[in-house]
Parts: C-alpha cells; sequence; structure tokens
C-alpha cells in the first residue's frame, strides 16, 4: 500500500472519527448540561427604613451620626416632649375627674331611692286625707274647700314621686344599668383612660429608636430646632433619619422565565458579587415570585396591539444568603452574579424532542435547547 492510499484512509478515519467525537461529545456535554441557570441581573437587598414618628414636634436632640452603627432599640432622635408631657397630665386630671364623679354617681342614686321611698309614705297621707275629706263630703259634713285641697295634695305628691322615679332611671342609665358595677368598666371612665393611654403614646413616640440592628445614614437632613411634621416626615426625609439594616440579607434575582423551568425554592445557589471578585458566598432560592416584574409595572406592555413583539420576561427569585464567616460586608444594592443548581439531568428523550421540534420549525426551539 502505497503512502498517499494510507495517507487518504487516515484523513477519511480521522474525518469520520471528528465528526463522531464532536457528536458524542456535543451530546455528553448537552446530557450533562442544563443542571445550572445563571444571571448577572441580582442584586443585594436588605430591609431599609426612613424611621421617622408619628407624632408633630421639634426635634430637641439627634443621638446619632452618619453611619453609625445602632442595635434595635437604640434612641435615633428625640422631640420636645414638653407639649406631651402637659397632654399627659391634663389627659390623668380628666380621669381623676371622671373617677370622683363616677364614684359619686351610685351615692346620688341612693340618695333618690331614699327619697323616692319618703315621696311614696307622703302619696299614702295624701292618699288617706283624700279619702276622709271624699267621706266627709258624701255626709256634708265636710266643706269643698277641704275636699279640693285633699285631692290636688294627693295629685302632687303622686306627680312628685313619678318625677324622683324618672330621676332615678335616669342616674341608673348613667351608671350603666347596674348601680354597683365597678367603676373601670363604665364607660365613661374607658374614653378617659383611653385618653390617657393615647396621651402616654404620644410622650413615647416623641423618643424616635431604631425598630431594628443597622447603619444610620440621611443624619444630615434632621437637625435640632426642626419643626417635624409627621404627616409628611418621611415623604421629605427632613423629619426621618434612614436606616439600613445589616442583618438578614438577601439577593433578588431578576431570571429568565425560560431558566425557571426545573428551578424550586430550596434549590442551591452560588454568588459573587462585583465588588469581591473571586470571593464565593452560598444560599438556597428562598421563593419565586408568582408573576413576573412585568404585572407591576406602572405601564405594562400593551400586547394586544398589532406591533406585538414576544420578549422573554425576567421573574423576580428571592435568595437566601447562608451565614458566612469573615466574608466582606455586603451592601444593599451592590451587582451580583448567581448560579442556582437545579439538579436536572437530562436525558436522551429531550434530545430527540429538541431535534423534531427543530426540524418542524417550532418557535421554542431556544428556549427548549437552553433547558
Amino acid at each position: 500500500m502505497s503512502g498517499n492510499e494510507i495517507r487518504s484512509r487516515l484523513r477519511s478515519v480521522l474525518m469520520v472519527g471528528g465528526v463522531a467525537i464532536a457528536v458524542v461529545g456535543g451530546g455528553a456535554f448537552w446530557l450533562h448540561g442544563g443542571r445550572y441557570v445563571s444571571t448577572d441581573n441580582a442584586y443585594v437587598r436588605a430591609r431599609k427604613l426612613m424611621v421617622t414618628t408619628d407624632v408633630s414636634g421639634i426635634v430637641a436632640s439627634v443621638d446619632v451620626r452618619e453611619g453609625m452603627q445602632v442595635k434595635a432599640g437604640d434612641v435615633l432622635f428625640r422631640l420636645d416632649s414638653k407639649q406631651f408631657e402637659n397632654a399627659l397630665r391634663v389627659a390623668k386630671a380628666n380621669l381623676e375627674q371622671t373617677r370622683i364623679t363616677l364614684e359619686a354617681a351610685p351615692q346620688d342614686y341612693a340618695r333618690v331611692q331614699s327619697e323616692i321611698a319618703a315621696q311614696s309614705a307622703q302619696v299614702d297621707l295624701a292618699k288617706a286625707n283624700f279619702e276622709r275629706a271624699s267621706a266627709l263630703a258624701l255626709s256634708n259634713a265636710g266643706t269643698r274647700s277641704a275636699y279640693d285641697q285633699a285631692h290636688f295634695g294627693l295629685e302632687a305628691a303622686q306627680k312628685q314621686l313619678e318625677a324622683l322615679r324618672r330621676q332615678a332611671q335616669s342616674a341608673l342609665i348613667r351608671l350603666g344599668g347596674e348601680a354597683d358595677a365597678p367603676v373601670e368598666k363604665h364607660p365613661q371612665y374607658l374614653a378617659a383612660k383611653a385618653q390617657v393611654d393615647e396621651a402616654q403614646r404620644q410622650l413615647d413616640h416623641a423618643t424616635v429608636r431604631a425598630p431594628f440592628a443597622g447603619v444610620v445614614t440621611g443624619v444630615e437632613s434632621l437637625q435640632p430646632g426642626t419643626f417635624l411634621v409627621s404627616q409628611t416626615a418621611a415623604l421629605t426625609n427632613t423629619g426621618a433619619v434612614g436606616l439600613v439594616a445589616t442583618q438578614d440579607l438577601w439577593v433578588d434575582a431578576n431570571m429568565k422565565e425560560t431558566d425557571l423551568t426545573f428551578a424550586k425554592p430550596g434549590d442551591p445557589v452560588d454568588l459573587t458579587i462585583d465588588a469581591y471578585p473571586g470571593h464565593v458566598w452560598r444560599g438556597r432560592v428562598a421563593s419565586i415570585a408568582p408573576a413576573s416584574g412585568a404585572e407591576f409595572s406602572i405601564l405594562p406592555a400593551q400586547n394586544a396591539s398589532g406591533n406585538w413583539v414576544k420578549v422573554v420576561q425576567r421573574v423576580p427569585v428571592r435568595i437566601a444568603l447562608d451565614a458566612h464567616d469573615g466574608a466582606p460586608a455586603l451592601r444593599a444594592g451592590m451587582s451580583a452574579v448567581v448560579d442556582i443548581d437545579t439538579g436536572h439531568k437530562r436525558v436522551l428523550s429531550e434530545l430527540w424532542g429538541v431535534a423534531a421540534q427543530a426540524a418542524s420549525g417550532g418557535t421554542d426551539v431556544g428556549s427548549n435547547a437552553q433547558r
């Protein structure tokens, strides 16, 4: 066999073998691929809040500075408390006056009952006098004036008795229908007590505390002497202090809808932060949003129009970060790259399905090939 024939056969073997190796390698790569999905449209998130109060007043002091770390319950700033202390004293005085009035009310009711008993005796006496005057008048032994005096005396006594009974009824109603009921259960007392509680609440809210641990920011916009208007404090930032949590951070990743076929809560995640290249964080999928980001946009796409173009939607995925001692400090808003391990393994039937769909000119070839 000549050298040319050997080279020709070797070339044929290499060509066929190369194609076979490429097909086998491509198939193996495809079968082992599709397990991981990733995106760089991800950002570190943390609880953040413009901390203010729901009462208005003059800022007396600011107890923090820019970038200061605080714990939950630490004082951020205080309002002048004089007006709230005065309101609390007035409310307590009103409560005490209400208590005294309500404690005296049963005594008034008992006094009216005594007057009713006395008046009942007067009615009985007037009735006896009227009966005697009537008997004398029938026997012509008495005068007409004596009869009239007895008659009108009886009517006056009865009307007086009826007035006292109505007075007693009104007193009992004011006591809530129960003369011996505790003062603390009376509606009037409860209303006065609520005023005391509200005044105490406003006094407490004159001292603004951190609702959670974090780093303070935006302190310069709030200065002593500023009149804080509670209705607009958080909107204008001139009556509030910013607070960003340093614990319980998470990552929000906006994943393509075609990447979420096999993703599920609990899947492990590897994360890298652009600010710290080479450092890897571990996490897990905490939740997958029930709707795409476009569903919550102010101006959603009008897909019913004639110039509609299909766009792959993004679905927010929340990723919980695992504890990582010694890791660099993360800050809210930092860019991240996430890789989700779905644990999915492809099978040959999927490859045949992709090939068949490609042959039929299916529109989802790219999506299926990615999966």
